[in-house]
């Protein structure tokens, strides 16, 4: 899997502050770059969220959006952010003016994921329309340089590396596009994909599907290298993560409680069963970029709670 064993770090289990401003279901979460001092949260009440990590404190409020919230993407600088949902439009924000600087219309459907490369010169958008479609930032042209069409159902999530692009779709697919070898690998797990997070080095991906299970798999052969279970995840879109390290998996489910794992040999991490902490459907779990006691969970009941272990 990987050549160095990584502790087993416990999970942030303790509120270190709740997110309560949105009004209805929260879906996405993100911490910004670097450090992850800030988060950016995304809802059905049309709204893109900034808060201070660590004081829990509103900064600053986005709105644009006609129709629901669905995926956030930052920019490796912190300087702009990417927006879909339901607009079937891409919203581009300048974060310091709090104002939309570009809108990317070209989808049939609502869009449910959007990404950044790495230099934020590419957005990639995957949408209900069963496509990809990737936009050169730099270019003023309105259309698309690249159309990903291989799907036969709604895309719902993907990921944007320095050579390749990976998609998940309903359709029960893992899709990975080499974009310098002009070449499609496709994985069939044969259940709804709503989630696929690689791992740092790009060995290994986490994907998440619609039947209580998520599966860790080879990137490069598509080989299943473990399963975590236990969760209850059959009718929403609930994204799962890497703990700190990339030594555990965490996952919220539809019951409201956070589930994790041993990356190893796939143990649920105590406590087990996990405690229900939202009321509803945990609809994101992302973990600090950089420090290993703190992550955050947002979820369909309209609030968005920060974890940490206590000093």
């Amino acid at each position: 899997m990987t050549s160095t064993v990584n502790h087993v770090e416990p999970v942030p289990r303790n509120v270190h502050a709740k997110l309560e401003a949105h009004r209805g279901p929260v879906n996405v979460a993100r911490y910004s770059k670097g450090a992850g001092r800030y988060i950016l949260t995304g809802g059905q009440d049309r709204t893109v969220r900034l808060w201070n990590a660590a004081t829990g404190s509103e900064v600053k409020t986005f709105a644009a959006h006609g129709y629901e919230v669905l995926s956030v993407s930052v920019s490796h600088d912190n300087a702009q952010f990417a927006s879909c949902g339901g607009d079937r439009s891409v919203f581009l924000w300048d974060v310091a003016t709090a104002s939309t600087t570009r809108r990317i219309p070209g989808h049939m459907g609502k869009i449910h994921a959007v990404e950044f490369n790495e230099d934020a010169s590419v957005l990639a958008s995957g949408s209900f329309d069963s496509t990809v479609r990737l936009w050169d930032l730099k270019a003023q042209t309105r259309q698309p340089i690249q159309v990903l069409e291989e799907a036969r159902d709604a895309v719902q999530t993907l990921h944007v590396g320095s050579t390749y692009i990976i998609t998940g779709s309903l359709d029960g697919h893992v899709r990975t596009y080499d974009l310098r070898k002009g070449e499609l690998r496709s994985d069939y797990i044969g259940q709804p994909v709503t989630s696929v997070v690689p791992t740092a080095d790009s060995q290994t991906l986490l994907v998440t599907t619609l039947d209580s299970h998520i599966r860790l798999m080879d990137a490069t052969t598509g080989k299943l290298l473990n399963d975590f279970t236990g969760h209850k995840n059959t009718d929403y879109h609930c994204r799962a993560c890497f703990g700190h390290g990339e030594a555990s998996v965490i996952c919220g489910d539809e019951n409201g409680a956070v589930w994790a794992w041993d990356l190893l040999d796939a143990k649920p991490l105590p406590p087990s069963p996990p405690m229900k902490v939202h009321q509803k459907v945990i609809t994101w779990t992302e973990h600090n970029p950089v420090e290993k006691g703190e992550m955050v969970t947002a979820s369909a009941d309209g609030t968005v709670k920060i974890w940490r272990i206590p000093e």
